[in-house]
């Protein structure tokens, strides 16, 4: 039976520290991103994660962020430190290792093989959300969009799978913010501040879908979407539409362009 969704992403909010009433825990992967985003993802959650060489992106986009300050004398590391590096660790650097043992980090190595070190990260949320009584925390991924294809897959795919066991899993890089939309029927919170212009609708992982729209630029009614057929690429939000509405009778990856906060700041100076 399908069912309603209502989504906001209050830790993408146009402010430095984004609130929440929800629980949310951020995941950092071996991919780049920006100090600014990663500031705005930090203060917006209870719990932090790197992913194996996510530590290294992590260490070494604040060292280089630092060099930027004149003057800078602080060691800004250390208002970063996560909570958890976790994976096989063939990526993590011995130097990398070393700074966040000395700030009493756990640094936990794990040779499943039938499991990447996202997957692992994710098990250890798992095992705190059950001390906590079993309350799930909402799970943003930095990074998984971009880089190796295979490893964009992968992420594709593991959200796509746990759809069926958690309600809230988002992708976001410093382009895009990505989830997956379940069968049913959604209504999508836009801070055009944020988001925007462009958007998509994905049929990812699934043979078809059915797709009905309300609140964009080119919207569409009962219309068959999938890799031989139609596939929603580059749509607009518009500017004067709060919620987006949006039925699949299939999972798909909806996606929206991210503004970036540089940029933003940038914008917001020149107005005043």
């Amino acid at each position: 039976m399908a069912s309603n969704f209502n989504w906001s992403l209050p830790f993408l909010a146009n402010t430095e520290q984004a609130k929440s009433d929800r629980k949310t825990a951020l995941i950092i992967l071996n991919q780049p991103f920006s100090v600014p985003l990663l500031r705005q993802l930090w203060h917006a959650c209870k719990w932090r994660c790197c992913a194996d060489g996510g530590a290294n992106r992590l260490h070494d986009a604040l060292i280089s962020d630092a060099k930027k300050v004149v003057g800078q004398s602080e060691d800004v590391r250390e208002r970063y430190i996560p909570n958890l590096i976790k994976g096989d660790l063939d990526s993590l650097r011995q130097d990398v290792r070393e700074y966040y043992s000395s700030q009493k980090v756990d640094i936990v190595q794990d040779h499943d093989q039938d499991s990447t070190d996202l997957m692992k990260c994710i098990a250890s949320l798992s095992e705190i959300e059950r001390q906590e009584g079993g309350d799930q925390y909402d799970i943003i991924i930095l990074g998984g969009l971009s880089g190796r294809l295979d490893q964009t897959i992968h992420t594709l795919s593991y959200l796509h799978k746990l759809r069926k066991k958690r309600k809230r899993v988002f992708a976001v890089n410093d382009e895009n913010v990505a989830w997956v939309l379940d069968e049913g029927e959604h209504h999508i919170s836009v801070d055009h501040d944020a988001f925007g212009p462009t958007c998509g609708l994905l049929p990812v992982g699934i043979d078809s879908t059915k797709l009905t729209t309300r609140g964009l630029r080119w919207n569409l009614t009962d219309c068959d979407s999938h890799f031989d057929g139609m596939v929603s690429t580059s749509n607009h939000l518009v500017p004067s539409e709060g919620i987006v509405y949006v039925k699949t009778t299939k999972p798909i990856w909806w996606t929206m362009e991210l503004r970036s906060y540089e940029r933003n700041l940038r914008e917001c100076k020149q107005a005043s």
